[in-house]
């Protein structure tokens, strides 16, 4: 059986997420570990696979449908409005000078319902401020989203901040005439996750591995050209905020936007 691995999340750049990859082979050999990379297509499939070594996900699929996958744990990412391990999203427009209330009765655009970075954080943001949109758009993608502001195709949208400094390092052009003004509250960083039958002691291997790989000087420089600064082991409890957030939209009469 093959061990697979993968990194979906932050592929913003491929060369420098396929160097974090093999960086990561390396290592695990060293353990005694043959893992497979692979670019899976369809994440969740990917995500509930038994053959699953270490991928990363999303904080929302993972409270909200995979239930059986084991947590490994998060990276700290270098970025503006990242803190340690937690992240956060920035609220984006074409124009600087306003605020997420000048979008009542706007378009907003999202890259699927379930992210948390672009859509859950987008409606508590929103019921918090008593925003309705006019029309939510679904993009596929936060490039997409943003391909979708810059083209007047929808007004506001909530972007995931490593995924928008990683586009500031790699694709400067998808940025421009658009603007941050605002930001939702943080949340704990896109979980590393492993298969529900991965053993105890190699759950503990992946975390000596990934400890390794942003303490090991050797792996410097593909941590930095993936912004990662550190790591930080998790568990499933840390996660439940991504679900009080849809929660506490829905208490305030927002259930979807």
């Amino acid at each position: 059986m093959n061990d697979l691995l993968a990194l979906p999340m932050y592929a913003i750049h491929p060369p420098a997420t396929q160097a974090l990859m093999q960086a990561m082979v390396a290592l695990l050999a060293q353990h005694g570990i043959a893992a497979q990379p692979v670019w899976p297509d369809d994440l969740l499939a990917h995500w509930q696979d038994n053959r699953l070594l270490l991928s990363q996900t999303c904080g929302y699929p993972l409270v909200s449908q995979l239930p059986a996958v084991q947590l490994v744990g998060t990276f700290h990412y270098q970025a503006p409005g990242c803190s340690g391990r937690d992240y956060r999203s920035w609220l984006i427009a074409q124009d600087k000078q306003v605020t997420l209330a000048d979008f009542n009765g706007q378009r907003a655009v999202a890259n699927s319902l379930d992210s948390h970075s672009g859509y859950n954080a987008l409606r508590l943001v929103a019921a918090l401020q008593g925003v309705t949109f006019s029309q939510m758009l679904l993009s596929g993608g936060h490039r997409q989203s943003l391909a979708a502001l810059r083209n007047s195709q929808a007004d506001v949208a909530a972007i995931d901040c490593v995924s928008w400094a990683l586009l500031a390092r790699y694709a400067p052009e998808e940025l421009r005439g658009l603007h941050i003004i605002g930001e939702t509250p943080a949340a704990p960083g896109l979980p590393l996750i492993t298969a529900a039958s991965t053993s105890v002691s190699r759950l503990e291997t992946l975390r000596t591995v990934l400890h390794q790989l942003v303490s090991d000087p050797a792996f410097r420089a593909v941590c930095d050209d993936n912004l990662i600064g550190g790591f930080s082991p998790v568990q499933r409890d840390d996660y439940q905020g991504v679900l009080a957030w849809e929660q506490q939209a829905a208490a305030l009469g927002v259930t979807r936007l």
